[in-house]
């Protein structure tokens, strides 16, 4: 990972020093950096320890990619905090913002490009296009709050867990294993990504403070699991208090709190935590198919850590 960083800064170099300001910011804010660590690990499972120079790119190329859609999510979120930092577009408003996005998401395609990796290209572009369906599917429904748990499902694969995917099919591909194994790591880095996505819906319903508000997703009108769920099993008259509380009070944070109180006793959150360990055990059960390894059992951590963070 210390190798790891000097690349990446390296990656984001201009010749256009407010660039290299903002980036050289971004770089000290930097978040747990899981995605990178899903490449290594993976590549290092299905190699038993092997390593390119590849494995590197591909990890940058990650992360440049991550670091613009956050970017970019901040100033569509109208957002100016990130992990306890002011955000890009607090700073240096949206315009900038915006072009610094571009900017990292055309250098992680030109890394890729520059070393003719097209397979990691390919799984990279998939992700992007992946992740503005998901982001467009969730905003049309949300107006019309009518989201089934399928479409859920598919709004956070798309979303979330297609970047995740998309990590343990380049480790996978960076140290050129078959196109089944990289389809069976793509497979279980979106099981991760998709239990990892459950766990931050249920942080919505949390009374600790964990970086963002309690209720926020009901503020926003987002369909999350615990809500679909309970939307599902109630009588008619609660559902449509729910939905005319998210549609009209959802600033009025006794009527929010009230929601999330229905929610609970409905037993909204107990059938979300049954499906993300679904989700895991879906996951260790592709570790178990590869022998034993300090590598698989990092990527066992993983996994565990997902579900169990407390933030």
């Amino acid at each position: 990972m210390e190798f790891f960083e000097v690349k990446f800064k390296a990656s984001m170099v201009s010749k256009v020093s407010l660039l290299n300001r903002i980036t050289h910011y971004i770089v000290r804010r930097k978040g747990k950096q899981m995605r990178p660590m899903f490449v290594f690990l993976v590549a290092k499972m299905v190699s038993n320890g092997g390593f390119r120079e590849k494995t590197y790119r591909g990890a940058a190329i990650i992360e440049l990619i991550h670091t613009a859609t956050l970017v970019h999510d901040d100033v569509v979120d109208d957002s100016n905090r990130r992990r306890g930092f002011f955000s890009l577009n607090a700073l240096w408003k949206n315009k900038i913002a915006v072009l610094v996005g571009d900017y990292l998401l055309s250098k992680g395609l030109l890394l890729s490009i520059d070393n003719e990796d097209f397979d990691v290209l390919k799984i990279i572009s998939t992700a992007v296009r992946e992740m503005s369906e998901g982001e467009l599917l969730q905003i049309e429904k949300a107006r019309q709050l009518d989201i089934t748990e399928d479409v859920y499902f598919e709004i956070i694969r798309q979303k979330t867990a297609t970047l995740i995917a998309a990590c343990c099919g380049i480790g996978a591909t960076s140290v050129e294993a078959d196109f089944k194994e990289v389809q069976k790591m793509i497979k279980f880095g979106e099981l991760i990504g998709i239990a990892f996505q459950i766990k931050d819906d249920l942080f919505d319903y949390s009374e600790d403070k964990i970086g963002k508000p309690t209720g926020i997703d009901i503020k926003e009108q987002k369909m999350t699991l615990p809500l679909i769920f309970t939307l599902n099993n109630v009588t008619k008259k609660e559902k449509n208090w729910i939905i005319n509380s998210i549609k009209k009070y959802n600033k009025d944070k006794k009527r929010v709190r009230e929601v999330i109180a229905l929610v609970k006793a409905q037993g909204g959150l107990d059938y979300a935590v049954k499906r993300m360990k679904e989700y895991q055990q879906q996951a260790l059960n592709i570790l178990d198919t590869y022998p034993d390894s300090e590598y698989k059992n990092s990527l066992v951590t993983m996994v565990n850590y997902v579900i169990e963070r407390e933030k």
